[in-house]
């Protein structure tokens, strides 16, 4: 059995023997009460692929009322509560949660640290995204429905909204206190509880991302908390934050909630970048191209994605001057994200390359991200956003870099540490089976959408005029081929591996692959480094 569905012991040797680890808890209490960062990790890792399927069910009901012109399926009421819950569960549900569990598998592991800094803290963080995901998903059977306002909560439509608007309030206040409390202990990980010898510049780019990503989501998940707050009030305490009548501003709103919405986003793509960083130097055989300007162009991406937050705003009626500004600090930050692909790029340069799953993934990620980046140059210049701001154009610019980044990432990242966490080898066939469905299928759904949008196609609406139902048809087909890939992913390969089906795993199952967590053995044991283990210079092997 792997390490992921049985306790293994200290080491390899005493992998047999499943109450070696000071005959902690078994079965359910195991992951109850679990303190392991490994446990924790898988923990996290389950929960959003389980928010991934429910967001997924969502989408594809979208897309099956979009299938054809006319109302089909649903009625527009439910349309818009589908919209904003596939939203909120995507981003708060599926990749959030997903990254964290990234981060507490694998940071202790590259940093050769026994744990995670917070052993209960990190239990507490991850146990309470279950009752919010619960209370969030529980909307739909409440009196009225579930929230129907957009992912992005805009005021007056929350003040409109029935009973399940206080609960998802309530749940993404949870989801935010867990985040902060995930994000002080993985700061307080990799600044305390690095091995001798791995100093913050010889760190795995995954933990530099991390690192950077923790501070940006201490310095904003508070900002929401306060946005939402003040609807909670506007909408039962009399106050006007939000409300004319009462000498408020529901623009206000907007400035407020993408101050936190676009540091957001970064938040979900800098692992993924990390992650990038991993994989390709691994199967490219040859040293990451420009270490240190990876760490600054993270870095510079971190707070220069404080001042762009009004690009989302053009058409609030905003000063010409306001719009000038970011629109131009919107296209600085395109520069430290060119920086990074060309890294990838010149790493790849000239590198024995082979393809396995993982490294398909990541240049998929390269090439798909690329798209996103450019589409999303486009609406970042004012004028021309005023035309698309609000139409599928700018759906099809956020699925590029949310799905194609952050999930392609995740997915290249869950590859290639697969038979670490499990001990066994992944089916390569069906690997690369479910990369090149999803890939192919991807792009047959959020392509055509750039098409529709520039043509007019405005976003949340549950139906359209007859000129776009072609474009409609074939992006419906392409979301039900990739929800169905995502299926096979877990089916196929997921589930055979967590059941410890396959060939075993070597300590280091791929040849270029560099850093503390190939020194472990496969499955990774219970409990790693219980004494900081002493490295080399390049602090990527332990030599005592």
């Amino acid at each position: 059995m792997s390490a992921v569905l049985d306790p293994t012991g200290h080491a390899a040797g005493h992998a047999a023997d499943s109450h070696d680890h000071h005959h902690g808890p078994t079965g359910w209490r195991r992951w109850l009460y679990a303190t392991n960062h490994k446990d924790i990790g898988t923990l996290y890792l389950m929960f959003s692929f389980t928010m991934l399927m429910v967001g997924g069910v969502l989408a594809l009901l979208i897309r099956a009322e979009l299938f054809q012109p006319g109302l089909q399926l649903v009625n527009p009421e439910l349309f818009n509560q589908l919209t904003t819950m596939h939203g909120l569960i995507m981003v708060f549900g599926a990749i959030m949660p997903a990254f964290v569990g990234f981060a507490n598998w694998m940071v202790p592991l590259q940093i050769g640290a026994s744990d995670m800094a917070f052993a209960r803290m990190n239990n507490f963080s991850f146990w309470l995204l279950v009752p919010a995901a619960i209370m969030l998903v529980a909307g739909f059977f409440m009196p009225g429905g579930a929230p129907a306002a957009g992912w992005t909560l805009y005021a007056p439509l929350t003040l409109q909204m029935g009973m399940s608007m206080d609960s998802s309030i309530f749940a993404l206040h949870i989801m935010g206190a867990s985040s902060i409390m995930g994000a002080i202990n993985i700061i307080v990980t990799i600044l305390n509880m690095r091995a001798p010898g791995m100093t913050l510049m010889k760190m795995p780019m995954f933990c530099w991302t991390w690192l950077i990503t923790a501070y940006l989501l201490i310095a904003v998940m508070p900002v929401l908390a306060g946005a939402i707050t003040m609807t909670l009030t506007d909408r039962h305490f009399g106050t006007s934050f939000f409300n004319p009548a009462g000498g408020g501003d529901p623009v206000m709103y907007q400035h407020i909630f993408w101050f936190f919405g676009h540091p957001e986003v970064y938040i979900m793509i800098l692992p993924a970048f990390g992650i990038i960083s991993q994989v390709v130097p691994a199967f490219a055989r040859k040293k990451l191209f420009g270490y240190a300007s990876m760490v600054y162009a993270t870095s510079s991406i971190a707070i220069l994605s404080f001042i762009v937050w009004a690009h989302h705003m053009f058409t609030t009626g905003m000063p010409v001057t306001g719009q000038l500004f970011f629109m131009y600090a919107t296209m600085l930050i395109s520069v430290p994200t060119a920086v990074k692909i060309f890294n990838w790029i010149a790493t790849m340069w000239r590198g024995s390359m082979t393809f396995e799953t993982p490294m398909l993934f990541a240049i998929g990620f390269i090439f798909v991200f690329a798209i996103g980046g450019f589409t999303g140059l486009i609406p970042a210049i004012a004028p021309i956003d005023t035309q698309i701001q609000d139409t599928y154009y700018i759906v099809a610019h956020f699925h590029y870099v949310l799905v194609a980044g952050s999930l392609f990432a995740m997915f290249a990242g869950a590859y290639y540490w697969l038979p670490k966490w499990t001990g066994v080898m992944y089916s390569e066939r069906r690997g690369q089976i479910h990369f090149w469905w999803s890939m192919i299928s991807f792009n047959i759904t959020f392509f055509p959408m750039h098409f529709l949008g520039l043509a007019g196609m405005p976003r949340r609406y549950a139906d359209y005029p007859m000129q776009f139902a072609d474009f409609n048809m074939i992006v419906s087909i392409g979301a039900f081929g990739f929800g169905f890939a995502q299926v096979y992913f877990f089916l196929a390969v997921v589930l055979p591996a967590m059941r410890g089906r396959g060939v075993p795993a070597p300590q280091r199952p791929w040849d270029g692959a560099e850093g503390l967590e190939w020194e472990v053995p496969s499955p990774a044991p219970f409990h790693t480094f219980e004494n900081p283990p002493k490295l080399d210079e390049t602090a990527t092997r332990v030599i005592g």
